[in-house]
């Protein structure tokens, strides 16, 4: 006779403060990125208070938003790693889409905003270039700098995302870092050429009117930026489930186990980078116990752990397949908050 379990609830792992391999390579792809966009705000607003250029400025307000942000990054990797406590049990990961939604917000308000307002500007109050060489120069060795930055950020990005698909692989991402790095960068090398064919075409035609439509179209280039790191970081802040490849392997682990009659569902959240969280339903054979269903989870623990390490945390449900289904329709229908994270009710039906 099957004794009745009323949820069985078990935790593999805690969250590690330790800094993973690519933890450490996200964190060097933000330092080059930092280290870039320093040298290339001081050359940028030395050229734009010799030349007068509104989108020699602009550039420079972009370049030094991007060393906000870089710091920031890195402010959010950092807070991120500590260890978890009574008031967070499952760690700070998610601090890093904090502050990465911050750094959007700051794209999007100085960066943008800065771009547009120098643009009008310059359109209102037209000023000429004076040394428009400077301009060129500078516009050059920004675009080496920049260029660096982009070549590190898309390798270690091609070697994160595998077999996806580029826009694939920032949406499934976890881990914001080298997506919002590789952003900006994109971003900061199509302004570049913006402004070096606004400053060319101000210099030809003698008109001002191209140095300040640079920088609007600038603004836009940072604005339209802003707005896609936003959507990405908003999604992880808020709560999305772990990969489709974390939710097979935790059912196909389960339903492999002798004990398991059925793996009905998986239930996940994303803390962090590094951190999900999972609520399994199993329908376990009738004639088990108490401790016999307990040694199986420990079996299904240990091949969870093997198999993904950011698993911290695994949360099992004796039900039955039936029982499951009629649960998963009544939160699609709304009669239940309707959430993902909302683990399964307690009891056996």
């Amino acid at each position: 006779m099957r004794q009745p379990v009323h949820g069985v609830a078990s935790s593999i792992g805690v969250p590690s403060p330790a800094v993973s391999p690519l933890a450490s390579s996200n964190h060097r792809v933000v330092l080059a990125a930092l280290a870039g966009n320093v040298a290339v705000a001081i050359t940028k607003f030395v050229a734009a208070a010799i030349t007068g250029s509104s989108a020699m400025l602009s550039e420079g307000v972009h370049s030094l938003v991007d060393c906000t942000n870089e710091l920031l990054m890195l402010y959010g990797m950092r807070r991120s790693q500590r260890a978890p406590d009574e008031t967070h049990p499952f760690g700070y990961g998610r601090e890093l889409y904090f502050w990465a939604f911050i750094v959007a917000l700051l794209v999007f308000a100085l960066g943008a905003g800065v771009s547009f307002y120098e643009g009008v500007r310059q359109l209102r109050h037209p000023a000429p270039m004076v040394r428009p060489l400077v301009n060129y120069l500078v516009l050059g060795a920004s675009i080496v700098f920049e260029g660096w930055s982009w070549l590190v950020a898309t390798r270690q990005f091609r070697r994160d995302k595998g077999k996806l698909g580029w826009f694939e692989a920032v949406r499934v991402s976890k881990d914001p870092t080298v997506f919002t790095v590789l952003f900006e960068d994109t971003a900061a090398l199509a302004g570049l050429v913006v402004a070096l064919i606004g400053v060319a075409l101000a210099q030809v035609t003698g008109n001002p009117f191209f140095d300040g439509a640079a920088s609007l179209v600038i603004g836009l280039i940072l604005a339209v930026t802003a707005g896609l790191l936003a959507r990405e970081t908003k999604a992880l802040l808020v709560g999305e489930s772990a990969g489709r490849g974390v939710r097979e392997d935790i059912l196909r682990i389960a339903g492999a186990d002798p004990d398991v009659r059925c793996a009905n569902g998986v239930i996940t959240q994303q803390f962090g980078p590094d951190t999900v969280v999972a609520a399994l339903s199993a329908d376990f054979h009738d004639h088990l116990d108490t401790p016999h269903i307990e040694q199986c989870i420990r079996r299904i623990e240990s091949g969870v752990q093997a198999a993904h390490p950011e698993v911290v945390a695994l949360f099992v449900k004796p039900q039955t397949a039936e029982t499951w289904r009629h649960r998963m329709s009544r939160l699609r229908e709304g009669v239940l908050p309707a959430q993902e994270g909302t683990p399964p009710s307690t009891g056996t039906h």
